[in-house]
Parts: structure tokens; C-alpha cells; sequence
């Protein structure tokens, strides 16, 4: 019997040792053996030590809440307490059983005492009396070895988890709830979501599959994996629209209640691929998800509907069970996010305990995993997990602090960039005023509007929407305002692919607007740095008078890593001053303002706020006269404006070119922008590992130049640009420095992926 799990009708709770009363975990009976998370354990014939409650009491006080291969568990009684395990003081059964090990519970409980959740003193472990804590540092505990009764721990360095289901199977919140419970573990991460477009898509087809995937690991990473080691699939779509990304000896969790025929020839196969081979290579874990739900749920008196709808959290129970992942974060999160009905946040709760515990108890899970937190990845300093676009936001929100400036944000919603109106709208504390206009030209003739009025203007966009506000972009030109253009790039031309990656709306950027109308260009690279890029365009707009193009994209918006969060003594200072009074003395002595008298150093025209006693002016979009900013016809005037303007462009301060050439002698230079960042430098490190030599670097500034690029590209045998595009900086690099620029092109809608970047890059090495 040792290690056997319990199959009588009232076996044991957590399925090991066969007894019939309940035992809570331990060794066969007679024996003694240390619990996964409680001390040494006796069992004895007449039943463990720590056996539950009776069936007259459970019959009583309808305890069960769902009942399979002999396991129990038990909710919490009608006066609020919980059953106890006598053996072990504050056992709570109900709750997931197991803390993920190297983790220390909030508060330690002293003996007998009825604990809050999750709350248990590991007996005969090393422990650290604490008040409140987040994380804490202890020893991790050396795996149990196998054939022990206990289920095998096997620590790993990395893992890639993707879960896949139907765009209303709620898989984003899903793969966004793991995503935090890692961050706060300390593991270095990075996500991929993938949705359709649609907003319900049609169920059980593979248009409507949406899919999230994580990476997260021990040590520093960058990309969010090429393939998943963990798939997911909570139905026949899911599962055959990723099934070619898991590789041979991957992991497949598969919620079988949705195979049946129809669901199956939505998606073109006849046969279940659960019974006909085609799954064979993999290891396949076939769990009832819906039905083990459903069970788990029916004394909350929902409906099926209602009910189903919580399989996406009886995934993430299971899966933060196999990865010891923290879980009193989520449940607070279900709390909240539910707080006006209790019900349904309860049941939420209690599917994802569901889960847990069914991956305790199962045979079918007999290996859990550990990464440990990627204490060597980050500096010291306060993080947090965030997204590309929460990122940008925050950053905006500190750039009108830095800068003492109301912030404007003048908008139209437009995927992926809405999130960004979303978030900023919350922060009427830090004086941000948000306004959704009825459309784009709106948007953005608000924000210029308020530009003038003496705000940091914003106005977000993706690609679709620069189009419509190209003109008034040029107006801005014109004008010579701070205004900052956010372009969250996508799929294009057209509507082409919302929800889908791409960096192809650089040359629009550059050149989208009529007549010569330059405008700066900049480009974050990984998510968290989209708040620093955010300053920088903030910096820019405000020192230089003029709009700036942030082209972020999809991949960057909606994924996340970890972020340190800055200290404020770190911030730029953006202080601008306004014009107060008059600035030029003509001929006969007048003073008076001229709204086009320019900084020597900058090139920047007075910025005088409407109001402001003797600083009125004329503005407009036909040209004027230089210094006195009248209306203006004239030829050489115009010629003049024009070069004046490229010329406060081109003067624009910005870093020189950084390059990553850690032997110096490279031939071969890897160049890249914006988000190829994390894929170019993993493919990179791969080409370092196998002896070869090859330098690195990466443009934020795209408009200007770094003042060194030229100097920089001249010293390599040969540069390789990797883009999502057909080769757009590219295009510029070979007309600007005259270089044979070696394009590497990719426009699916998708990342990079690292293994198939290196192996381009080794060819292209090699040739």
C-alpha cells in the first residue's frame, strides 16, 4: 500500500496512503515519513492522526465538495470556521495543500488556533517568525526523493507555458493572473498574448483561438520562448492550432469534456487525436475540466453557464500547483475584480483551489516543478510587473510631472493602443485630463489645442490613425509646438491585422505628411523601457518646440516584464519655461514679441501661453515670416522656414550608438529598433555560445541619427538589420550612409523567434 493513493469511498484527502478517514498526506499507515509541507507525520491503524470529519458531520453540515478517486475536500462550514486536521494544528483543508516551497506564509500560526488562509507552520522546517511579508529568502528544501509516497520535485531553470482556448475562455486574465504570481515569486519573465481580433470570434474554430504565453525562468531573459514546454488546451481549436508549436516530449493538458464530434469537425479532424496517435511524443495529461468544475461549483446554485465559465481558473489552479506558484494574490485579485458579486467571486475562488488540489492529488500529475527566483537578473530595487502600454502611461504621467505641466490626452480608441487612454484616465490625481474625441482628427486637434494652451499634449494612435492625423501633424510642424504621437504599431495596410505585430509604419512616420514636415522619431525596446522612452519624447517635444513620433507596437503593449520601479531623484527634469514678456526691440526702441525669434542653441520658438498680457500672436498653418511670425508669401522666407525647420531637427541632442562588441573583434554588426531587441540579442548570445564573433547595437533615436552611426556601420565588414517590415530602416540606413545594409525580413504578424533569427544570422555570417 505504501505510496499507493487512497480509493476507498472515504480514502484519503489528499490520496496517498489508502486509509479510509481522511489522512491528510502522509506515508502508509504504521509508518512515518515528512509531508510536502507539514513535519513527520505518524499514521496508525485505526486511522492518521489527522483524519477529517466524520460522515455523520460532513451528511450534516454538506461538507463534500467534490469527491474522485476517493479524494475529499472540504469547504468552509456555515459559522465561518474551518474543519482542522487535530494532527496538525491549523490545517485547513479547504485550502490548497502545499505552499510553493522557499516561500515563508504571512503570518506563522501558533499551536491550535483556527489560521487565516494558507496559514501553517512547517514542522520540523526551517522557518522566520515574521509580521507581514511579501516574499522572504530561506532555504529551499531539498526535493523528496522518488518511490518516498511523495510526488517528485524537479527544479528547472526555464519554462514556456501557453495557454489556448476560445477568445470568451478567458485565457488572457488566465495567463495575466500566472504572469503576476511569477513576478512576485521573483522569477525573470516575458509574455505573448495572442488574440483574434473579433471580439467573441466564433466558438471552437481556430480564428477564435486566443492564447498567452509565458517564459519565466531563473536567470536574466528577454524573449517570451520560440515554443511552449507546456501547452494548455482547453478545447479541439486550441489544440490544433498550436499543437505544431510544442515540441516532441512537451506537456499537454487537454480538457477532454470538449472533444466531442461536433467540436472536433469544426476543425477538420474526424477522430480524436486523443485516441488515434496523433499526440503520440507527447506528454499528454487528459483532465475533465469542465465536468471536475462543474462538480466543484454546484453548491454555489449557478447556472451551467455561469459555472463552466470558471474552468479558465481551475486551469490556473492546477497550473500554479505544477510550478509552485504563489496563489493568495489571485484569490484577493478574484475578490476584487467580483466585489459586487460575492457569489461569483467565491466560486472563482473555489475552482481555482479545485485545481490545485486536484493536481495534489491525481496520479496523473506525479512531478511538480520549481524555478527559482532570478535573484542574480536584477539589480537591486523595488519591481513590479508591467506592459508595454502601462508602461508608456506611467511614463507620460511622470513626464508632466518632471516637466510641472498639466498632461492632455486628446484620443480615439484604436487596438492596441486604447489601453493607454484606459490607464491614464485614472490619474485626474496627477492633473491628466483625458478626452476620447469622436474620431481620430478630433484627437489630435484637441491635444495640438492644448499644446498651445501650455499642457504636455498627447494623442495614441496605431497605424490606421496616423494616416487620419497626418495633417494636422503637419499643422504642428507648422506651429512648432510640443506635441508627443504615440503610434502603437500593427499589421497592416488598411485595418489589416489589429491584434497582430508589426514595424511598419516607419516610414510613415518619417515622410507620412505633405511638404518637407520633419519630425522626430524614437522607439522603446522592451516593454519596461517604453516608460523611459516616453520621457525621452516628453524631453524632446518640450525642448525643441516640435511633435514627436513614439512608435511603440502589439508585441511591446501587451506584453510584460519586470520593471524597477524608478526613485523620483532619477526622473529628467523637463522643466520648460514659457515666454512672459516682450522679446525683440525694433528699430525705434519698441519692445515687443516675436513669436518666431528662435533659441540660438535650440532652434525653438517662444512658447507663449494664450492669456499671457502682451504676448499675442498669430498662429495658423500658412506659413510665416521668420521672427515676426506674420503671414508670409514670400520665396525666401519659405525656403528659409524650411531649413530652419530640418535644421532644429537635425540639431536635436541625442546619445551616440552604444555597441555591444565584447571582443572588438567582431566583423559582423547586428543592428536593430524597437521591439527585435530581446529576439536579436537572445539569437545573438547563441551565436557568443558557439565561439562566434559578432557585435550588436540598437537605435531608439530614428529621427535623428545617433551622430556616430555613420562612423559606426563603416567599421563592419558587413550590418544585418532583422525588422518586422520589408526592410524600412534599412531603406534608410543604405540612402542616409550610402552602407550595403544586409535586410533580414519577417511580417507574419509575429515576433521574432530567437532559434530562427540565429540560424539566419549564422548564415548570413557565414556567406
Amino acid at each position: 500500500m505504501s505510496g499507493r493513493r487512497g480509493r476507498g469511498p472515504r480514502g484519503c484527502s489528499f490520496g496517498r496512503c489508502g486509509r479510509e478517514r481522511g489522512c491528510v498526506g502522509g506515508a502508509a499507515r504504521g509508518g512515518t515519513r515528512p509531508g510536502r509541507v507539514h513535519g513527520p507525520v505518524r499514521h496508525r491503524r485505526g486511522g492518521c492522526a489527522g483524519s477529517g470529519p466524520s460522515s455523520a458531520d460532513r451528511a450534516q453540515r454538506r461538507q463534500p465538495l467534490w469527491s474522485k478517486a476517493g479524494s475529499r475536500l472540504y469547504r468552509a462550514v456555515d459559522d465561518g470556521s474551518w474543519w482542522g486536521c487535530p494532527g496538525l494544528p491549523g490545517r485547513d483543508p479547504h485550502r490548497p495543500f502545499g505552499s510553493p516551497q522557499g516561500r515563508v506564509p504571512t503570518v506563522l500560526p501558533s499551536a491550535r488556533r483556527r489560521p487565516a488562509p494558507l496559514d501553517r507552520h512547517p514542522e520540523g522546517t526551517k522557518s522566520v517568525t515574521v509580521d507581514t511579508v511579501d516574499t522572504l529568502d530561506i532555504d529551499v528544501a531539498e526535493p523528496v526523493p522518488a518511490g518516498t509516497g511523495v510526488g517528485e520535485v524537479r527544479r528547472l531553470d526555464r519554462v514556456v507555458i501557453r495557454f489556448a482556448g476560445d477568445s470568451g475562455d478567458g485565457m488572457q486574465l488566465t495567463g495575466d493572473r500566472f504572469t503576476s504570481e511569477t513576478a512576485s515569486f521573483g522569477n525573470d519573465l516575458s509574455t505573448l498574448p495572442n488574440f483574434p481580433a473579433e471580439i467573441r470570434a466564433p466558438a471552437g474554430t481556430l480564428p477564435g483561438v486566443s492564447s498567452f504565453q509565458l517564459h519565466f525562468a531563473d536567470h536574466d531573459i528577454l524573449t517570451p520562448g520560440d515554443a511552449p514546454d507546456v501547452l494548455v488546451a482547453m478545447n479541439p481549436a486550441a489544440l490544433r492550432a498550436n499543437l505544431a508549436d510544442v515540441p516532441r516530449g512537451g506537456e499537454i493538458i487537454v480538457n477532454t469534456d470538449e472533444f466531442a464530434k461536433r467540436a472536433m469537425a469544426k476543425v477538420g479532424w474526424d477522430v480524436s487525436p486523443l485516441e488515434d496517435g496523433t499526440l503520440e511524443g507527447y506528454r499528454v495529461h487528459p483532465v475533465p475540466l469542465t465536468t471536475l468544475t462543474l462538480e466543484a461549483l454546484k453548491e454555489f446554485g449557478l447556472t451551467r453557464k455561469e459555472a463552466e465559465r470558471s474552468k479558465n481558473m481551475f486551469a490556473l489552479g492546477l497550473l500554479s500547483w505544477m510550478y509552485h506558484r504563489p496563489t493568495e494574490g489571485t484569490e484577493s485579485f478574484l475578490r476584487r475584480k467580483f466585489a459586487k458579486r460575492p457569489v461569483i467571486a467565491e466560486a472563482n475562488v473555489a475552482a481555482f483551489r479545485a485545481g490545485w488540489n486536484f493536481g495534489e492529488t491525481t496520479e496523473d500529475f506525479a512531478v511538480s516543478y520549481e524555478v527559482a527566483p532570478a535573484v542574480s537578473a536584477f539589480p537591486a530595487g523595488t519591481y513590479r510587473n508591467i506592459s508595454g502600454n502601462l508602461a508608456l502611461s506611467l511614463g507620460l504621467v511622470a513626464a508632466g510631472e518632471r516637466a510641472g505641466l498639466p498632461l492632455y490626452l486628446g484620443s480615439y480608441p484604436i487596438t492596441p493602443a486604447s489601453d493607454i487612454l484606459h490607464e491614464l484616465s485614472k490619474h485626474k490625481n496627477f492633473g491628466v485630463r483625458t478626452f476620447q474625441a469622436e474620431d481620430e482628427i478630433a484627437g489630435i486637434g484637441a491635444a495640438l489645442g492644448a499644446a498651445f494652451g501650455g499642457s504636455l499634449a498627447v494623442t495614441t494612435t496605431s497605424g490606421p490613425g496616423v494616416a487620419l492625423k497626418s495633417e494636422t501633424i503637419g499643422l504642428a510642424v507648422s506651429l512648432e509646438l510640443p506635441l508627443v504621437v504615440v503610434d502603437i504599431q500593427r499589421g497592416g495596410p488598411s485595418t489589416g491585422l489589429p491584434t497582430k505585430t508589426e514595424q511598419a509604419d516607419l516610414l510613415q512616420a518619417m515622410f507620412g505628411r505633405n511638404g518637407e514636415a520633419p519630425v522626430p522619431v524614437i522607439a522603446p525596446r522592451t516593454p519596461g523601457d517604453c516608460f523611459d522612452a516616453a520621457l525621452e519624447a516628453a524631453r524632446i517635444a518640450l525642448t525643441y518646440r516640435t511633435p514627436v513620433f513614439l512608435l511603440s507596437d502589439g508585441y511591446l503593449a501587451n506584453g510584460s516584464e519586470p520593471w524597477r520601479v524608478p526613485e523620483t531623484g532619477e526622473l529628467p527634469d523637463l522643466r520648460t519655461p514659457f515666454a512672459t514678456g516682450p522679446n525683440h526691440t525694433l528699430a525705434d526702441g519698441s519692445e515687443v514679441f516675436w513669436p518666431y525669434k528662435r533659441d540660438p542653441e535650440t532652434l525653438a520658438r517662444p512658447w507663449a501661453v494664450p492669456g499671457t498680457p502682451g504676448l499675442e500672436h498669430r498662429i495658423g498653418g500658412i506659413e510665416k515670416q521668420d521672427g515676426t511670425g506674420n503671414i508670409s508669401y514670400d520665396p525666401a522666407n519659405h525656403e528659409h522656414m524650411v531649413r530652419t525647420r530640418q535644421a532644429k531637427t537635425d540639431s536635436i541632442t541625442v546619445p551616440d550608438l552604444t555597441v555591444d562588441d565584447p571582443g572588438g573583434t567582431a566583423r559582423v554588426l547586428v543592428l536593430g529598433w524597437g521591439s527585435t531587441y530581446g529576439p536579436i540579442t537572445a539569437a545573438v548570445r547563441r551565436l557568443r555560445k558557439d565561439g562566434r564573433a559578432i557585435a550588436q547595437a540598437h537605435l531608439r533615436h530614428l529621427n535623428p541619427f545617433p551622430a556616430n552611426l555613420g562612423t559606426v556601420l563603416a567599421s563592419y565588414d558587413k550590418v544585418i538589420v532583422p525588422e518586422m517590415n520589408l526592410g524600412q530602416l534599412s531603406l534608410l540606413l543604405r540612402a542616409r550612409y550610402l552602407t550595403p545594409v544586409h535586410a533580414h525580413t519577417q511580417i507574419n504578424g509575429m515576433p521574432f523567434k530567437a532559434a530562427q533569427l540565429a540560424d539566419a544570422l549564422k548564415e548570413a555570417t557565414d556567406a
